[in-house]
C-alpha cells in the first residue's frame, strides 16, 4: 500500500489489497498482529480494555477529527453489538458466501467512471449513447470540468502504456471553446494558455444563461455557517474555501443537540426531492452528481478508489439474504409500486406497534436461538400471511431488522460507494461532509436509497422517544453502524487497528445520515439547472429536423385558437396559467399569476372545500386525499417534476416559460 501525506495532513492512499478497502487512512499491522487480531475476534473478545496491547485501558488507535463527537466510553455499545453479531452468526447451518471485492486494473476505473458519467464516447467512438455528450459537457462547472479532464488524462496515460492503437481525444480538444482556431501544436507553444483554460471554462459556464454558475471567487462566502447553498456547485464552494475563505473550525460534542442546525436556503422555484423527477431526468441527475461528487473529493485532495463486488451465488427468493433488487421485484408482484421490502416494513410496524418507549430498543438483543427460529418461520409463513406476529417479542423483532440488513448479499450502501461514504469524514468542514453525503445518497441505486430512507426515518422515530427508551442519536448510531457497514467477510479483510478506526468513523456517518436525513434526499438546484440546460441543448439539436413538425404544430395552434374561448388563448401572456387535471371531472382551469402565488395555492383553488376528491381510475371513481395530489411541471426544459408546495409559480414560469401544469396523483 502506498501512502502520501500533503502539508495539510490529508492522507492520499493507493489501494492495492482488499485488506485496506474500507480504511484507506489506517495504519498497516504486521502479519503477526493481523493474525493475533483475527484470533481475538474469533474468540469473541471485544471490550476496549481487552483489545489494547501497549496501553492498558486504551485502544491502540489514534484520534482524528471524525472522533471528536464520540469518545471511547460512547463506543462500548458498538463493541457489544459486534460481539452480538459474531455470536449470532456462530452455528449457521448454511453460512453465506463472503463478499469478494475486485480492485480495478489500471485504467479500468477511469473507463468505468467515464461510462457511468455518460462520457464513454471520449474513449470509445463506437459507444452508442442516446444522451448528447456535448450537451452534458457544455453544462459543467469549472471544478466538474477539471474532474473530467483528470480522468481522461489518466486514461490517456494508461492507454499509451499499453501501446494501444486507440485514439483518445485530447482533453484540450474536449473543452476547447467554440470558435477557437488554435491547434494542439499552437497551444503547446503557449504555456500560459494551460493556466488560462480553467478561467475560460468558468467564463463559458457563466455564459450559458444559468445564474448559479459563477466561479467560486465571485460567490459570497459570508452566508451563515448553518446555511446549505444549493445554487452553487458544492465543489466550487469547496474550492473557494480552499483558496482562502475563512471558515470557523467545527468541533462537535457528544450531545445530540450540539450538531450544527444545517438548513437549506429556500429557493422560489421550489426544492426538488428524490422521486419528484421522471426517470429520464434522474438519469441525467445521476451522471451530473457522479461528476460533482468526484470533483468535490478532488478539490480536497482525496483520491477515491471504487470497487466492484465479484459475482456471488445468492438466493433468488425468500426474505433474508436476498439481493434488494430481487426482493423488491418479488414484492412488487404481490403489491405493485412497492419501494421498500415488505418484510422490512412489517418489522418496523411491529416494533412501533409494541411501543417505542421500551428502554434499550435496538440496543438490547433478542434471544439468539429464538431469533434464528423466528427467521426460519418467517421464511416459510410470511407471504402466506400465516406468521403469528402477536407472539413476536419486540427485541426479537429489532434483532430481525438488523439481521435483515446484515444478511443482504451486498452492503446497503453498495460496494461501489462504501469507501466513499467513509472517506466523507476526511473533508475539512462539516458542511462539506454533509454536501458529500447528499451526493452519495443520490448516487445509490433506487432500491438502496429508498430502503435507507425508510430506516433513517424509523431511527428518528425511535430517537424521538429518547426520554423513555434511553436511545439518543449517538446511541442509535453506535448500535446500527456495524449492522450497516459490516458486510459478509468484512472483519476478515481488515486489521484490528483499522477496525478501531472504522468503528468511530462509521458511527459518525450513521449519525449524520439520521440527523440530516431531511436534507440528504434533496437534489441541489445547481444540478437541476444543469439538467434544464442539457434538456434545452438537446431540444435545439432535435429541432433542426422538425420542419414538418413545426408546420403541423402551427396548423394545430391555429385550429385550437379558433376552437378555444378567448379566455383560454395565450393565457400566460395575459397573467394567467392554465392548470390541467385530466384525471378529474374538473378538466382544467385558469389561475391568475401573482408574485405570491404558490403551488399550494393552485391546489387549494382547484380542489373543493371537501377533504376528499374523486378521481377516475379505470372508469370508476376512487376517493383521494389532498396530500396525495401534486402540481406537476411538465415540458419545456424539464421532462416532469412534482412541485414543492412552496414553489412560487411566477418565478418558476420565468425559469421554464414553455412548461405546462398538471394536477395528478403522486406516484408513490
Amino acid at each position: 500500500m502506498s501512502r502520501q501525506q500533503d502539508p495539510k495532513g490529508v492522507i492520499l492512499t493507493g489501494y492495492i489489497s482488499n485488506i485496506e478497502v474500507l480504511s484507506p487512512a489506517s495504519g498497516v499491522n504486521s502479519a503477526e498482529e493481523i493474525e493475533s487480531s483475527s484470533l481475538s475476534r474469533r474468540t469473541g473478545h471485544y471490550s476496549v480494555q481487552n483489545r489494547a496491547k501497549n496501553a492498558p485501558g486504551k485502544p491502540p488507535y489514534h484520534r482524528c477529527n471524525s472522533q471528536d463527537s464520540l469518545d471511547e466510553l460512547a463506543m462500548d455499545d458498538y463493541w457489544t453489538e459486534v460481539e452480538n453479531i459474531t455470536l449470532s452468526a456462530e452455528g449457521d447451518a448454511e453460512p453465506q458466501e463472503e463478499v469478494q471485492l475486485k480492485v480495478p486494473d489500471e485504467g479500468e476505473q477511469e473507463e468505468a467512471w467515464l461510462t457511468e458519467a455518460g462520457l464513454a464516447t471520449l474513449f470509445d467512438e463506437s459507444a452508442s449513447d442516446p444522451e448528447d455528450m456535448m450537451g452534458l459537457l457544455s453544462t459543467l462547472t469549472r471544478t466538474q470540468a477539471a474532474a473530467v479532464e483528470k480522468r481522461v488524462e489518466k486514461l490517456q496515460q494508461t492507454l499509451r502504456k499499453r501501446n494501444k492503437q486507440h485514439q483518445v481525444p485530447d482533453v484540450r480538444d474536449i473543452f476547447k471553446l467554440p470558435g477557437t482556431p488554435e491547434s494542439k501544436e499552437d497551444e503547446a507553444k503557449s504555456p500560459e494558455r494551460s493556466e488560462n483554460r480553467k478561467k475560460d471554462i468558468t467564463t463559458d459556464g457563466q455564459a450559458m444563461g444559468l445564474g448559479n454558475r459563477a466561479g467560486p471567487a465571485e460567490q459570497s462566502v459570508s452566508e451563515p455557517e448553518t446555511d446549505i447553498n444549493l445554487e452553487v456547485s458544492f465543489s466550487d464552494q469547496a474550492l473557494s474555501y480552499k483558496e482562502g475563505s475563512k471558515g470557523s473550525s467545527e468541533a462537535l460534542t457528544d450531545a445530540d443537540d450540539k450538531l450544527p442546525n444545517f438548513k437549506l436556503s429556500r429557493d422560489k422555484t421550489g426544492l426538488t426531492k428524490v422521486g419528484d423527477l421522471s426517470p429520464q431526468d434522474m438519469k441525467k441527475v445521476h451522471r451530473l452528481v457522479l461528476i460533482e461528487m468526484t470533483a468535490l473529493f478532488d478539490t480536497a485532495g482525496i483520491d477515491l478508489k471504487t470497487h466492484k463486488a465479484v459475482k456471488l451465488k445468492v438466493k433468488e427468493s425468500g426474505l433474508f439474504g436476498v439481493p434488494l433488487a430481487a426482493l423488491l421485484e418479488q414484492d412488487q408482484r404481490r403489491q405493485p409500486g412497492t419501494r421498500v421490502p415488505i418484510i422490512l416494513q412489517r418489522l418496523i410496524s411491529h416494533i412501533e406497534d409494541e411501543g417505542l418507549d421500551t428502554e434499550g430498543l435496538l440496543r438490547i438483543p433478542g434471544a439468539a436461538i429464538r431469533v434464528k427460529a423466528v427467521c426460519v418461520e418467517l421464511e416459510g409463513k410470511f407471504y402466506e400471511g400465516l406468521f403469528p406476529w402477536e407472539s413476536l417479542k419486540q427485541h426479537d423483532a429489532a434483532s430481525l431488522l438488523k439481521l435483515f440488513i446484515r444478511e443482504l448479499p451486498h452492503p446497503l450502501l453498495t460496494v461501489e460507494y462504501l469507501s466513499a461514504f467513509i472517506a466523507v469524514l476526511k473533508l475539512p468542514t462539516k458542511k462539506q461532509q454533509l454536501q458529500a453525503l447528499n451526493l452519495l445518497v443520490l448516487l445509490l441505486p433506487e432500491s438502496s436509497r429508498d430502503t435507507l430512507k425508510a430506516l433513517m426515518e424509523f431511527f428518528q422515530r425511535v430517537i424521538d422517544h429518547k426520554e423513555q427508551n434511553k436511545m439518543t442519536l449517538n446511541n442509535v448510531a453506535v448500535v446500527m453502524a456495524p449492522n450497516i457497514f459490516m458486510f459478509k467477510g468484512f472483519r476478515n479483510k481488515i486489521s484490528e487497528q483499522q477496525e478501531f478506526s472504522l468503528a468511530t468513523e462509521t458511527a459518525n456517518i450513521v449519525r449524520l445520515l439520521i440527523r440530516y436525513q431531511n436534507l440528504l434526499w434533496t437534489i441541489p438546484k445547481f444540478i437541476m439547472n444543469q439538467v434544464r440546460k442539457q434538456n434545452t441543448e438537446n431540444q435545439k439539436k432535435m429541432s433542426k429536423d422538425r420542419a414538418m413538425m413545426k408546420l403541423l404544430k402551427k396548423m394545430a395552434y391555429e385550429r385550437e385558437k379558433h376552437e378555444k374561448p378567448l379566455s383560454e388563448v395565450d393565457s400566460s401572456s395575459q397573467g394567467f396559467i392554465r392548470v390541467q387535471a385530466p384525471q378529474f371531472s374538473k378538466v382544467s382551469m385558469a389561475v391568475q399569476l401573482t408574485e405570491e402565488l404558490q403551488a399550494s395555492d393552485v391546489l387549494s383553488r382547484f380542489l373543493s372545500q371537501d377533504s376528499m376528491l374523486s378521481v377516475c381510475v379505470c372508469s370508476s371513481s376512487v376517493s383521494v386525499k389532498r396530500e396525495d395530489l401534486c402540481l406537476y411541471e411538465i415540458g419545456g426544459n424539464i421532462q416532469e417534476r412534482c412541485l414543492d408546495e412552496e414553489t412560487y409559480m411566477k418565478d418558476l414560469l420565468e425559469l421554464n416559460p414553455s412548461a405546462e401544469w398538471f394536477i395528478k396523483c403522486i406516484q408513490r
